[in-house]
């Protein structure tokens, strides 16, 4: 019994249709949202080339026979696609970190479609001798299915092509006043946590502005790459000249505290992150010659602990208990050793962050499948910040010295989560109805699980004292934006 290459490559096709099909459903539309994040411009035009081309493919191989001649076309059409795929792991490894789950996914498919190519290149290799003609395939459903296959990859690309061209004319079409730094004199700014969600956003506005950066990061040279070399990313702050003058430091540098249970070795982690960074900044400010104007430190409202739905919390209220309060309390305290060294110190307790990433795709995505609803009673308040009025903010600490302290960093409408469920809900059209108690929350997060179920009413008194203007302080007006 000999073995048909041709049989081995459809059977490997299949498969690779079956695998990019979740690739492109779970983590491009639904984990990561490419077609609204702004940064994913150039991999969708990518992957809609690609697409379009693998919709031939999959069509062709399905339907047709490549005998003579006609095999350089199809040699030709695969060489462009492989082309293209290495293209676009350059530019994915440049414009975002891809979770785990993805990269292990594109190897797979990698190996998957190597070992396909292959086996076609052995049957064209047999294809080669015959006079040059295309032959009807005869594949049965086999046939069939990749032609199915094939429309749906191809619509795939149109998809991604249509979601670059949007992206492309909206940031076309934003007018320089929505960078809050373009109206602000000149600024050498240095930042640590340069590379994380809300880091990424204020980075870029700043050199798009015209302004200086210096990012303090883990992994300087994927740092460089992530604003395209335009900012200095450095791992030590040893290496900066203390004769060089930075006007402002925004300190934003922590692990993410959504992750593993927050075991004691994770709890030191999650502390060391931060107050190791800041212990590292607050030694060059001491050994610098030219002290900043100003000092940006984030902190978070989790410095409330877990309070009862009906207190409002503002910038006076106690701190409450538990580790999120240990955490801030302990990150604002060190931070607060700034102003024996001059600078104006502004502290940002952030609410939950909304923007095109961060924690809200996560948050979305039960909603986008359909399984959105409330979460224990959902009477627990969400207070939370667009990234663009954060942004706002960033900038106006930067140029206005009347600023100093403690600031809620929230938006005026705090909401329960039922509220936000059923916001999401009708903005996506989608149903919300899937209410998950808390218990088996609490008994598989533990501690962290105050995360989900938990919340505090916090207010943003002193933003608003000061006339802060909001550009979203509703949950809709902000949702509606960002979806």
């Amino acid at each position: 019994m000999t073995f048909d290459p041709l049989d081995g490559a459809v059977a490997l096709l299949l498969l690779q249709g079956l695998l990019g099909a979740f690739d492109t459903i779970w983590h491009h539309e639904l984990s990561e949202a490419l077609p609204r994040r702004p940064g994913a411009r150039r991999e969708l035009q990518i992957h809609s080339l690609r697409a379009l081309l693998y919709g031939v493919l999959f069509a062709a191989i399905g339907l047709l026979q490549f005998h003579g001649g006609w095999m350089l076309a199809v040699a030709a059409l695969v060489l462009v696609e492989v082309g293209l795929t290495l293209w676009d792991f350059v530019i994915e490894d440049r414009s975002r970190r891809l979770p785990a789950s993805e990269r292990v996914l594109h190897t797979v498919l990698a190996i998957n479609g190597g070992a396909l190519f292959g086996l076609y290149a052995w049957q064209l290799a047999q294809w080669w001798s015959l006079p040059s003609a295309l032959v009807p395939a005869e594949l049965g459903w086999r046939g069939w299915a990749l032609a199915a296959m094939g429309v749906g990859v191809a619509l795939s690309g149109l998809r991604d092509g249509l979601a670059a061209r949007r992206l492309g004319r909206a940031a076309a079409a934003a007018p320089a006043a929505d960078n809050p730094f373009a109206g602000l004199p000149y600024r050498n700014v240095l930042v640590s946590g340069g590379t994380g969600f809300i880091g990424q956003a204020l980075v870029g506005q700043l050199l798009d502005a015209g302004h200086t950066v210096t990012v303090l990061a883990r992994d300087p040279e994927a740092a460089a790459r992530t604003f395209g070399g335009r900012a200095r990313c450095v791992r030590d702050l040893a290496l900066l000249n203390q004769e060089e003058r930075f006007h402002a430091v925004v300190n934003l540098a922590g692990a993410p505290v959504v992750g593993p249970r927050w075991t004691d070795a994770r709890k030191a982690q999650l502390l060391g992150s931060r107050l190791g960074t800041t212990r590292a900044l607050l030694d060059w400010l001491g050994r610098t010659c030219h002290k900043p104007d100003v000092w940006l430190q984030a902190s978070a409202i989790g410095f409330y602990g877990v309070r009862p739905a009906d207190e409002a919390l503002d910038e006076h209220s106690q701190a409450g208990e538990g580790f999120m309060t240990e955490l801030c309390a302990r990150w604002e305290a060190m931070a607060g050793a700034v102003a024996a060294h001059g600078p104006r110190l502004v502290v940002l307790r952030l609410g939950l962050v909304l923007g095109p990433g961060g924690a809200l795709p996560p948050l979305l995505l039960p909603h986008r499948l359909g399984l959105g609803g409330r979460i224990g009673d959902g009477r627990q308040v969400m207070s939370w910040i667009h990234r663009d009025d954060l942004l706002q903010l960033l900038a106006r600490a930067m140029a206005d010295d009347s600023m100093r302290g403690v600031y809620n960093t929230v938006a005026p409408e705090a909401v329960p989560q039922a509220e936000f469920a059923a916001t999401a809900g009708r903005l996506l059209r989608r149903p919300v109805w899937l209410h998950l108690p808390a218990w088996p929350m609490r008994l598989a997060l533990g501690e962290m699980a105050q995360l989900f179920v938990d919340g505090q009413r916090v207010v943003p008194r002193r933003l608003l004292e000061a006339g802060f203007a909001f550009r979203h302080p509703t949950l809709a007006g902000a949702l509606r934006d960002l979806i």
